[in-house]
């Protein structure tokens, strides 16, 4: 039982971060739930948001510096892997194409000029708000859950949104999966985190969580009605814009506590 969980949360790190860890064969007993391990790589990316954040009040590190090293910290976990599905997302997006074309666009992989600009945009406006907060220790449990919250609706997402194709890793991932146990446990994670985010960042904690709702909803919208259903590259598109939008939600609110 140990050894399955341990393949189970090697599965879901393979998979969905850049840290390295044992390679166990996927079979279906450690592929079942590995969906509900995908948080955890939230939980690495949250408390290596604690240990920059020591970094920083342990050394005169510039102000810009730690910005960066905030923005830095997630692609350095994942690998970028959510960021190319981000990319390559948002070439489809902009091509106002129908529903195959975008599907081939995905597939292409060559990166457009649209999906740079996208990218570029999102690293200035993620690096300017995260310049923009002050990251003390209510900052910082915020942000974490953030983390968390918007793996554990990708995960959901993976469980119960129709899928745009029958090959591709989501499809296995989906496939292979216990779905009701999944949706269960994954939904009630995710209700837990937001009660997490509202006792401890209130007003800001609130806004972050229907922020991340708010984007898996437009998360659906847009796979249904432009993509057939979700797949890799959209989950990647979704956890990006997730992670955004909380952030500025976040900004938002210490923005409007101050002027008050």
């Amino acid at each position: 039982m140990l050894m399955i969980l341990l393949e189970t949360i090697a599965v879901a790190f393979a998979m969905f971060s850049a840290i390295p860890v044992p390679q166990p064969v996927w079979n279906q007993k450690n592929m079942r739930y590995a969906m509900c391990a995908f948080p955890l790589v939230g939980v690495v990316c949250a408390l290596l948001y604690l240990v920059w954040a020591v970094v920083c009040r342990m050394w005169p590190v510039p102000s810009l510096l730690q910005a960066a090293g905030y923005c830095l910290v997630p692609v350095l976990v994942t690998g970028g892997i959510h960021l190319d599905g981000y990319a390559d997302t948002c070439d489809a997006l902009a091509s106002y194409a129908d529903v195959a074309k975008k599907q081939e666009i995905l597939k292409d992989p060559h990166c457009g000029a649209f999906a740079l600009i996208r990218v570029c945009t999102y690293f200035v406006a993620y690096f300017a708000l995260c310049a923009s907060l002050e990251m003390d220790r209510k900052t910082l449990l915020c942000l974490g859950l953030g983390f968390v919250l918007e793996r554990a609706l990708s995960g959901w997402a993976v469980a119960t949104f129709p899928i745009a194709k029958n090959t591709g890793l989501v499809h296995t991932f989906a496939t292979s999966a216990d779905k009701t146990v999944v949706r269960r446990f994954l939904l009630i994670l995710a209700i837990l985190v937001c009660a997490a985010l509202l006792v401890i960042g209130r007003v800001a904690g609130v806004c972050m969580a229907v922020a991340a709702w708010a984007v898996l909803w437009r998360y659906h919208t847009v796979a249904q009605k432009q993509f057939g259903g979700i797949s890799g590259d959209l989950a990647g598109w979704f956890l990006q814009k997730a992670e955004l939008w909380m952030l500025a939600a976040l900004v938002v609110c210490r923005i409007a506590e101050e002027s008050i």
